[in-house]
Protein backbone atom coordinates (compact mmCIF):
# COMPACT_ATOMS: atom_id res chain seq x y z
CA UNK A 1 0.00 0.00 0.00
CA UNK A 2 2.87 2.35 0.83
CA UNK A 3 4.41 1.63 -2.58
CA UNK A 4 1.14 2.53 -4.36
CA UNK A 5 0.89 5.79 -2.42
CA UNK A 6 4.45 6.62 -3.46
CA UNK A 7 3.68 6.00 -7.12
CA UNK A 8 0.53 8.16 -6.99
CA UNK A 9 2.51 11.04 -5.54
CA UNK A 10 5.14 10.84 -8.26
CA UNK A 11 3.01 10.77 -11.40
CA UNK A 12 0.15 13.05 -12.48
CA UNK A 13 -2.62 11.58 -14.60
CA UNK A 14 -5.24 14.39 -14.48
CA UNK A 15 -4.43 18.03 -15.18
CA UNK A 16 -7.21 20.61 -14.84
CA UNK A 17 -8.10 23.97 -13.28
CA UNK A 18 -11.34 24.83 -11.54
CA UNK A 19 -11.37 28.58 -10.96
CA UNK A 20 -12.19 29.33 -7.34
CA UNK A 21 -13.07 33.01 -7.86
CA UNK A 22 -12.84 36.05 -10.09
CA UNK A 23 -9.80 38.09 -10.99
CA UNK A 24 -7.24 35.35 -11.78
CA UNK A 25 -5.67 35.61 -15.23
CA UNK A 26 -2.96 32.92 -15.05
CA UNK A 27 -2.45 29.89 -12.76
CA UNK A 28 0.38 27.37 -12.73
CA UNK A 29 -0.59 23.76 -12.11
CA UNK A 30 1.20 22.59 -8.93
CA UNK A 31 3.77 19.96 -9.91
CA UNK A 32 5.59 19.59 -6.56
CA UNK A 33 8.46 17.61 -8.09
CA UNK A 34 6.03 15.27 -9.86
CA UNK A 35 6.04 14.16 -13.46
CA UNK A 36 3.21 13.88 -15.97
CA UNK A 37 2.31 10.30 -16.79
CA UNK A 38 2.24 9.21 -20.41
CA UNK A 39 -1.43 9.19 -21.50
CA UNK A 40 -2.48 11.61 -18.75
CA UNK A 41 -5.71 13.54 -19.20
CA UNK A 42 -5.69 17.31 -19.76
CA UNK A 43 -9.02 19.12 -19.32
CA UNK A 44 -9.31 22.69 -20.55
CA UNK A 45 -12.71 24.20 -19.85
CA UNK A 46 -14.56 26.83 -21.83
CA UNK A 47 -13.08 30.29 -21.15
CA UNK A 48 -9.68 28.69 -20.52
CA UNK A 49 -6.48 27.91 -22.40
CA UNK A 50 -3.48 25.85 -21.30
CA UNK A 51 0.19 26.32 -22.13
CA UNK A 52 2.92 23.68 -21.72
CA UNK A 53 6.36 25.10 -20.95
CA UNK A 54 9.44 22.92 -21.04
CA UNK A 55 12.83 24.23 -19.89
CA UNK A 56 11.73 27.81 -20.42
CA UNK A 57 10.29 27.24 -23.90
CA UNK A 58 6.57 27.26 -24.73
CA UNK A 59 5.93 23.79 -26.18
CA UNK A 60 2.20 23.72 -26.98
CA UNK A 61 -0.99 25.70 -26.46
CA UNK A 62 -4.34 23.95 -25.88
CA UNK A 63 -7.81 25.44 -26.30
CA UNK A 64 -11.01 24.17 -24.62
CA UNK A 65 -11.41 20.39 -24.71
CA UNK A 66 -10.19 17.11 -23.17
CA UNK A 67 -6.85 15.75 -24.33
CA UNK A 68 -4.86 12.57 -23.80
CA UNK A 69 -1.24 13.58 -23.58
CA UNK A 70 0.74 11.48 -26.04
CA UNK A 71 3.31 12.12 -28.72
CA UNK A 72 0.46 12.95 -31.11
CA UNK A 73 -0.97 15.67 -28.88
CA UNK A 74 2.41 17.15 -27.91
CA UNK A 75 4.45 17.04 -31.11
CA UNK A 76 6.39 20.21 -30.30
CA UNK A 77 7.28 18.97 -26.84
CA UNK A 78 8.34 15.63 -28.29
CA UNK A 79 10.61 17.40 -30.75
CA UNK A 80 12.16 19.52 -28.02
CA UNK A 81 12.96 16.49 -25.88
CA UNK A 82 14.27 14.36 -28.82
CA UNK A 83 12.65 11.30 -27.32
CA UNK A 84 13.20 8.05 -29.18
CA UNK A 85 10.95 6.02 -26.92
CA UNK A 86 7.75 7.34 -28.48
CA UNK A 87 6.67 8.98 -25.26
CA UNK A 88 6.65 5.77 -23.23
CA UNK A 89 8.23 7.22 -20.09
CA UNK A 90 6.80 10.00 -17.87
CA UNK A 91 7.89 13.58 -18.52
CA UNK A 92 8.15 16.73 -16.46
CA UNK A 93 6.86 20.06 -17.74
CA UNK A 94 5.17 23.19 -16.35
CA UNK A 95 1.51 23.67 -17.23
CA UNK A 96 -0.08 27.12 -17.06
CA UNK A 97 -3.80 27.78 -17.32
CA UNK A 98 -5.12 31.13 -18.55
CA UNK A 99 -8.61 32.53 -18.07
CA UNK A 100 -10.01 33.95 -21.30
CA UNK A 101 -13.18 35.31 -19.73
CA UNK A 102 -13.95 39.00 -20.08
CA UNK A 103 -12.68 41.07 -17.17
CA UNK A 104 -15.41 43.69 -16.97
CA UNK A 105 -15.90 47.07 -15.29
CA UNK A 106 -12.23 47.97 -15.08
CA UNK A 107 -11.92 51.64 -14.14
CA UNK A 108 -9.73 54.26 -15.77
CA UNK A 109 -9.39 57.98 -15.15
CA UNK A 110 -7.04 60.95 -15.17
CA UNK A 111 -5.66 61.50 -11.64
CA UNK A 112 -4.44 64.93 -12.77
CA UNK A 113 -5.76 67.15 -15.59
CA UNK A 114 -4.03 66.56 -18.91
CA UNK A 115 -3.27 69.38 -21.36
CA UNK A 116 -4.53 69.10 -24.94
CA UNK A 117 -4.74 71.46 -27.90
CA UNK A 118 -8.24 72.68 -28.69
CA UNK A 119 -9.73 74.48 -31.70
CA UNK A 120 -11.89 76.83 -29.59
CA UNK A 121 -9.75 77.51 -26.51
CA UNK A 122 -6.22 77.00 -27.82
CA UNK A 123 -5.09 74.69 -25.00
CA UNK A 124 -7.19 73.23 -22.18
CA UNK A 125 -6.61 70.95 -19.24
CA UNK A 126 -9.29 68.31 -18.95
CA UNK A 127 -10.25 65.34 -16.82
CA UNK A 128 -11.94 62.18 -18.05
CA UNK A 129 -12.93 58.81 -16.66
CA UNK A 130 -14.80 55.67 -17.66
CA UNK A 131 -14.44 51.90 -17.69
CA UNK A 132 -13.29 49.13 -20.03
CA UNK A 133 -13.28 45.36 -20.38
CA UNK A 134 -10.63 42.99 -21.72
CA UNK A 135 -9.63 39.35 -22.00
CA UNK A 136 -6.48 37.37 -22.70
CA UNK A 137 -6.27 36.99 -26.47
CA UNK A 138 -2.83 35.40 -26.88
CA UNK A 139 -1.86 33.30 -23.82
CA UNK A 140 1.57 32.45 -25.22
CA UNK A 141 2.46 36.12 -25.68
CA UNK A 142 0.93 37.05 -22.33
CA UNK A 143 3.04 34.35 -20.64
CA UNK A 144 6.29 35.46 -22.22
CA UNK A 145 5.68 39.21 -21.86
CA UNK A 146 3.72 39.58 -18.61
CA UNK A 147 2.91 36.66 -16.28
CA UNK A 148 6.08 34.57 -16.63
CA UNK A 149 6.70 31.79 -14.10
CA UNK A 150 4.57 33.17 -11.27
CA UNK A 151 2.19 30.77 -9.55
CA UNK A 152 -0.72 33.15 -10.14
CA UNK A 153 -1.22 36.41 -11.97
CA UNK A 154 -4.31 38.50 -11.25
CA UNK A 155 -6.26 41.38 -12.77
CA UNK A 156 -5.02 43.59 -9.94
CA UNK A 157 -1.43 42.86 -10.94
CA UNK A 158 -2.14 44.11 -14.46
CA UNK A 159 -4.35 47.06 -13.54
CA UNK A 160 -1.62 49.70 -13.28
CA UNK A 161 -0.09 48.75 -16.63
CA UNK A 162 -3.41 48.98 -18.49
CA UNK A 163 -4.38 52.27 -16.82
CA UNK A 164 -1.04 53.70 -17.90
CA UNK A 165 -1.66 52.67 -21.51
CA UNK A 166 -5.09 54.34 -21.46
CA UNK A 167 -3.75 57.64 -20.10
CA UNK A 168 -0.79 57.57 -22.46
CA UNK A 169 -3.07 57.40 -25.50
CA UNK A 170 -5.81 59.89 -24.51
CA UNK A 171 -4.10 62.87 -26.17
CA UNK A 172 -3.55 60.95 -29.40
CA UNK A 173 -7.18 59.79 -29.38
CA UNK A 174 -8.48 63.35 -29.00
CA UNK A 175 -6.19 64.58 -31.77
CA UNK A 176 -7.28 61.80 -34.12
CA UNK A 177 -10.97 62.41 -33.39
CA UNK A 178 -10.69 66.01 -34.61
CA UNK A 179 -13.31 67.14 -32.07
CA UNK A 180 -13.03 70.40 -30.10
CA UNK A 181 -13.58 70.16 -26.36
CA UNK A 182 -17.24 71.22 -26.38
CA UNK A 183 -18.09 68.64 -29.05
CA UNK A 184 -15.92 66.08 -27.28
CA UNK A 185 -17.99 66.35 -24.11
CA UNK A 186 -21.18 65.98 -26.14
CA UNK A 187 -19.91 63.05 -28.26
CA UNK A 188 -18.46 60.67 -25.70
CA UNK A 189 -19.20 57.62 -27.87
CA UNK A 190 -17.11 59.05 -30.70
CA UNK A 191 -14.34 59.86 -28.23
CA UNK A 192 -14.46 56.29 -26.89
CA UNK A 193 -14.25 54.91 -30.45
CA UNK A 194 -11.15 57.01 -31.15
CA UNK A 195 -9.60 55.94 -27.85
CA UNK A 196 -10.27 52.26 -28.58
CA UNK A 197 -8.59 52.60 -31.99
CA UNK A 198 -5.44 53.84 -30.23
CA UNK A 199 -5.51 51.19 -27.49
CA UNK A 200 -6.26 47.99 -29.43
CA UNK A 201 -2.75 47.63 -30.94
CA UNK A 202 -1.11 48.59 -27.64
CA UNK A 203 -3.04 45.91 -25.75
CA UNK A 204 -2.27 43.32 -28.42
CA UNK A 205 1.47 43.80 -27.84
CA UNK A 206 1.12 42.08 -24.45
CA UNK A 207 -1.44 39.44 -25.47
CA UNK A 208 -4.52 41.34 -24.29
CA UNK A 209 -7.67 41.90 -26.36
CA UNK A 210 -9.60 45.09 -25.60
CA UNK A 211 -13.31 44.23 -25.75
CA UNK A 212 -14.90 47.56 -24.91
CA UNK A 213 -14.14 51.00 -23.50
CA UNK A 214 -16.52 53.74 -22.42
CA UNK A 215 -16.07 57.43 -21.60
CA UNK A 216 -18.46 58.37 -18.82
CA UNK A 217 -17.41 61.97 -18.23
CA UNK A 218 -15.18 64.68 -19.71
CA UNK A 219 -14.74 67.84 -17.65
CA UNK A 220 -12.51 70.85 -17.02
CA UNK A 221 -10.85 71.86 -13.75
CA UNK A 222 -12.99 74.17 -11.64
CA UNK A 223 -11.23 77.43 -12.56
CA UNK A 224 -11.51 76.69 -16.30
CA UNK A 225 -15.11 75.57 -15.90
CA UNK A 226 -16.01 79.06 -14.60
CA UNK A 227 -14.52 80.63 -17.73
CA UNK A 228 -16.41 78.16 -19.90
CA UNK A 229 -19.65 79.01 -18.10
CA UNK A 230 -19.13 82.68 -18.93
CA UNK A 231 -18.47 81.84 -22.58
CA UNK A 232 -21.64 79.75 -22.65
CA UNK A 233 -23.52 82.68 -21.11
CA UNK A 234 -22.26 84.95 -23.88
CA UNK A 235 -23.37 82.40 -26.47
CA UNK A 236 -26.85 82.19 -24.95
CA UNK A 237 -27.37 85.94 -25.48
CA UNK A 238 -25.91 85.86 -29.00
CA UNK A 239 -22.60 87.47 -27.93
CA UNK A 240 -24.53 90.72 -27.23
CA UNK A 241 -22.43 92.58 -24.66
CA UNK A 242 -25.40 94.59 -23.38
CA UNK A 243 -27.44 91.50 -22.67
CA UNK A 244 -24.40 89.81 -21.17
CA UNK A 245 -23.99 92.75 -18.77
CA UNK A 246 -27.63 92.27 -17.73
CA UNK A 247 -26.79 88.65 -16.99
CA UNK A 248 -23.66 89.60 -15.03
CA UNK A 249 -25.57 92.27 -13.07
CA UNK A 250 -28.25 89.79 -12.06
CA UNK A 251 -25.57 87.33 -10.96
CA UNK A 252 -23.78 89.95 -8.87
CA UNK A 253 -26.77 91.22 -6.87
CA UNK A 254 -27.06 88.16 -4.57
CA UNK A 255 -23.34 88.44 -3.73
CA UNK A 256 -23.72 92.08 -2.68
CA UNK A 257 -26.76 91.14 -0.63
CA UNK A 258 -24.74 88.47 1.16
CA UNK A 259 -21.98 90.99 1.87
CA UNK A 260 -24.45 93.48 3.32
CA UNK A 261 -26.12 90.81 5.45
CA UNK A 262 -22.73 89.71 6.76
CA UNK A 263 -21.91 93.14 8.19
CA UNK A 264 -18.65 93.93 6.42
CA UNK A 265 -17.76 96.91 8.66
CA UNK A 266 -17.42 100.58 7.66
CA UNK A 267 -15.92 99.85 4.26
CA UNK A 268 -18.55 97.22 3.63
CA UNK A 269 -21.34 99.62 4.53
CA UNK A 270 -19.97 102.28 2.20
CA UNK A 271 -19.43 99.85 -0.67
CA UNK A 272 -22.78 98.18 -0.11
CA UNK A 273 -24.59 101.53 -0.14
CA UNK A 274 -22.87 102.88 -3.25
CA UNK A 275 -22.82 99.62 -5.15
CA UNK A 276 -26.40 98.88 -4.20
CA UNK A 277 -27.67 102.16 -5.59
CA UNK A 278 -25.57 101.77 -8.75
CA UNK A 279 -26.62 98.19 -9.29
CA UNK A 280 -30.23 99.07 -8.75
CA UNK A 281 -30.09 101.75 -11.42
CA UNK A 282 -28.21 99.52 -13.86
CA UNK A 283 -30.56 96.62 -13.27
CA UNK A 284 -33.64 98.76 -13.74
CA UNK A 285 -32.31 100.14 -17.02
CA UNK A 286 -31.16 96.76 -18.28
CA UNK A 287 -34.40 95.02 -17.41
CA UNK A 288 -36.40 97.78 -19.05
CA UNK A 289 -34.31 97.53 -22.21
CA UNK A 290 -34.46 93.75 -22.26
CA UNK A 291 -38.23 93.49 -21.73
CA UNK A 292 -39.42 96.40 -23.88
CA UNK A 293 -40.10 95.63 -27.58
CA UNK A 294 -38.72 99.12 -28.42
CA UNK A 295 -35.63 98.78 -26.27
CA UNK A 296 -33.31 100.69 -28.61
CA UNK A 297 -35.69 103.70 -28.93
CA UNK A 298 -36.29 103.85 -25.21
CA UNK A 299 -32.56 103.62 -24.53
CA UNK A 300 -31.96 106.60 -26.85
CA UNK A 301 -34.73 108.59 -25.17
CA UNK A 302 -33.25 107.82 -21.79
CA UNK A 303 -29.90 109.25 -22.82
CA UNK A 304 -31.62 112.46 -24.02
CA UNK A 305 -33.92 112.87 -20.98
CA UNK A 306 -32.42 111.81 -17.67
CA UNK A 307 -34.90 109.69 -15.77
CA UNK A 308 -35.88 110.60 -12.24
CA UNK A 309 -35.71 107.64 -9.95
CA UNK A 310 -38.85 107.13 -7.85
CA UNK A 311 -38.27 105.63 -4.44
CA UNK A 312 -40.52 104.86 -1.52
CA UNK A 313 -40.48 106.71 1.78
CA UNK A 314 -39.27 103.55 3.53
CA UNK A 315 -36.28 103.31 1.19
CA UNK A 316 -35.44 106.99 1.80
CA UNK A 317 -35.59 106.52 5.58
CA UNK A 318 -33.38 103.42 5.37
CA UNK A 319 -30.84 105.24 3.24
CA UNK A 320 -30.86 108.28 5.56
CA UNK A 321 -30.22 105.99 8.53
CA UNK A 322 -27.20 104.50 6.76
CA UNK A 323 -25.96 107.97 5.83
CA UNK A 324 -26.37 109.03 9.43
CA UNK A 325 -24.27 106.08 10.58
CA UNK A 326 -21.57 107.02 8.06
CA UNK A 327 -21.63 110.63 9.28
CA UNK A 328 -21.35 109.44 12.89
CA UNK A 329 -18.36 107.29 11.99
CA UNK A 330 -16.71 110.27 10.32
CA UNK A 331 -16.89 108.96 6.79
CA UNK A 332 -19.30 111.73 5.65
CA UNK A 333 -19.11 115.41 6.65
CA UNK A 334 -22.17 117.36 7.80
CA UNK A 335 -22.30 119.19 4.46
CA UNK A 336 -22.17 115.93 2.49
CA UNK A 337 -24.88 114.46 4.67
CA UNK A 338 -27.14 117.50 4.23
CA UNK A 339 -26.64 117.49 0.46
CA UNK A 340 -27.49 113.81 0.15
CA UNK A 341 -30.46 114.23 2.47
CA UNK A 342 -31.88 117.06 0.35
CA UNK A 343 -31.36 114.97 -2.82
CA UNK A 344 -33.23 112.01 -1.34
CA UNK A 345 -36.12 114.13 -0.07
CA UNK A 346 -36.61 115.58 -3.58
CA UNK A 347 -37.24 112.06 -4.88
CA UNK A 348 -40.31 111.79 -2.66
CA UNK A 349 -42.00 114.68 -4.47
Amino acid sequence: MALMDFIKKQFIDIIQWTESGDGTLAWRFPMAEMEIQNGASLTVRESQMAVFVNEGQVADVFGPGMYKLTTQTLPVLTYLKNWDKLFESPFKSDVYFFSTRQQVDQKWGTPQPITIRDKDFGAVRLRAFGNYSFRIGDPKLFHTEISGTRDTYSVADLDGQLRGLVLQNISNAIASSGLPFLDLAANQIQFATALAAQLVPEFEKIGIKLENITVQNVSLPEELQKILDQKIGMGMVGNDMGKFMQYQTAQAIPKFAEGAAGGGGIAGDAMGLGAGVALGQVLAQNLAQGLSPNAAAQAAATTQQPAVAVVSAADVMTTLEKLGELKTKGILTQEEFDAKKAELLKKLV
